[in-house]
């Protein structure tokens, strides 16, 4: 489980670095890149807690 989460984890930091390259090089439009950027950011934002809660001694 713990994996899954940090593979969707990854995949939403991708999706938030790759479009900004892609569209700065004129290979997607900027609405694309608006969506891809929210796709990403909500992957990250509802994975990552999950896996990097701080455990408790």
């Amino acid at each position: 489980m713990n994996l899954i989460l940090k593979l969707l984890s990854f995949t939403g930091l991708v999706l938030t670095v790759v479009p900004s390259v892609l569209v700065f090089n004129d290979i997607i439009s900027f609405d694309m890149h608006a969506s891809l950027m929210v796709a990403g950011m909500l992957l990250w934002f509802g994975s990552a807690p999950f896996w990097m809660k701080e455990k408790k001694l």
